[in-house]
């Protein structure tokens, strides 16, 4: 019984010196992708920089524990930290502390709705998220990040919005309101990543780590704050404190629509990452295992000050790549990002949120999948009909819609195709 919920216990007592050799850079790699990543995710979250930096530090700690996925990399990802924001900001003032306690309230009630979940052995939703459901859901959700980094990016004073049709009007009354300085970083970092990606290195290099650093030294050596470039500031150095999630428990009942969301949601997006990677290697995972290590890193993470999380597609490909054979990767990931905590971020004071702006858009534009769609229209014309209401809802009603949207017609097309 102790095996099942802490599966470290198999693995442990056969790791060895190579799965060392494996593990370790794998880890660092991993970590120094999340420092950017975080600060930048927690940005989309309408949360302080260094919120991005603490949900990347004890979730992925407890996973490692707790989770069946050798290569799960677990830690803020840009879908569950948009639609913190989408839900958050219907009920209360983006970047307050009211707003900030309710986002790591999220976390706990998250946690236990994956905790519950898995104890239930819910594991056959898998089954009701369809691909179709997945891949509509994320192609929006990437484009409507990417539009509300549009002000960071270029210094046009546009209103977060998880409606594409009211940013873009936004963005053409503002236009010609655009910061200089602001845009050709913005621009710059783009083009940047976007070359450095397309070159085959023989080592994998931390891109938008190179980019981030460019970025500040560029404002530093330039003294860009000063023509309006917006820069990150003073980010608290230490680690996280142990503080209960609880404070602001009287607003729960408000937030049980956003919490199951996003359960579904990180739930569907760990897993089947996780269960691809399993099949390329050739073991198995256990999804209600997973439901509950998803769910307990969430609940103690929320503890130390971590908004919601779960598996990241482009850390967990990353991890992978890099060679990680064991999840003892994650603790080398977290190590760093504790390093960084305490030493270094002073570092970032110069760190211009166009920067962040760019290595978002430039990571959440590779989640829009037009080849899939294309394919299912040409093959399955009922799928790809789900994949379209999906993708519509959510692009142009809200997230949490899309979902629903998605569910039911999915739910609907099983019973259509029993029928027949």
């Amino acid at each position: 019984m102790l095996k099942k919920i802490l599966p470290i216990i198999k693995w442990v007592p056969h790791y060895s010196t190579e799965n060392l050799k494996a593990d370790l850079p794998a880890g660092l790699t991993v970590g120094v992708m999340l420092i950017p990543q975080g600060m930048a995710y927690a940005i989309i979250a309408g949360l302080p920089v260094e919120y991005g930096l603490y949900a990347a530090l004890i979730p992925q700690i407890i996973y490692a524990l707790t989770g069946t996925s050798r290569q799960l990399a677990v830690g803020p990802v840009a879908m569950d930290s948009l639609l913190v924001a989408a839900g958050l900001s219907a009920i209360t003032t983006i970047g307050s502390d009211n707003y900030i306690g309710m986002a790591i309230l999220l976390a706990f009630m998250m946690g236990c709705l994956l905790l519950i979940m898995g104890i239930l052995r819910a594991g056959f939703l898998v089954n009701v998220l369809t691909k179709p459901i997945i891949s509509g859901f994320t192609s929006a959700a990437a484009l409507i990040i990417a539009a509300n980094q549009i002000s960071n990016l270029s210094g046009i004073p546009i209103e977060r919005n998880t409606q594409i049709q009211y940013i873009a009007i936004e963005g053409v009354k503002y236009l010609n309101q655009f910061n200089k300085p602001t845009l050709i970083i913005g621009l710059s970092t783009i083009s940047l990543i976007t070359i450095l990606s397309k070159i085959k290195f023989k080592i994998k290099i931390p891109i938008a780590l190179i980019t981030l650093v460019l970025g500040i030294i560029c404002v530093n050596r330039f003294n860009l704050q000063t023509e309006g470039v917006k820069i990150v500031g003073t980010i608290p150095s230490g680690l996280p404190s142990f503080k209960t999630p609880l404070d602001h428990i009287g607003n729960a009942v408000k937030l049980i629509p956003i919490a199951f969301t996003l359960a579904l949601v990180a739930f569907m997006e760990a897993f089947s990452v996780s269960k691809a990677l399993s099949e390329k290697h050739g073991y198995t995972i256990d999804p209600n295992q997973e439901l509950r290590a998803l769910g307990i890193s969430n609940i103690i993470g929320s503890f130390f000050q971590s908004y919601p999380t779960t598996g990241g597609f482009s850390r967990t490909a990353v991890n992978d790549q890099a060679g990680a054979s064991t999840p003892l990767s994650s603790l080398f990931a977290a190590s760093l990002i504790a390093l960084t905590l305490l030493f270094f971020t002073p570092l970032f004071y110069h760190l211009p949120l166009s920067v962040l702006a760019a290595i978002i858009i430039t990571a959440v534009l590779s989640l829009f999948d037009f080849k899939f769609a294309v394919k299912l229209w040409e093959t399955k014309r009922l799928e790809a009909m789900l994949l379209i209401s999906t993708f519509g809802t959510t692009l142009f009603i809200g997230m949490v819609e899309g979902i629903i949207v998605g569910i039911v017609l999915s739910i609907a097309l099983i019973f259509f195709n029993k029928k027949l």
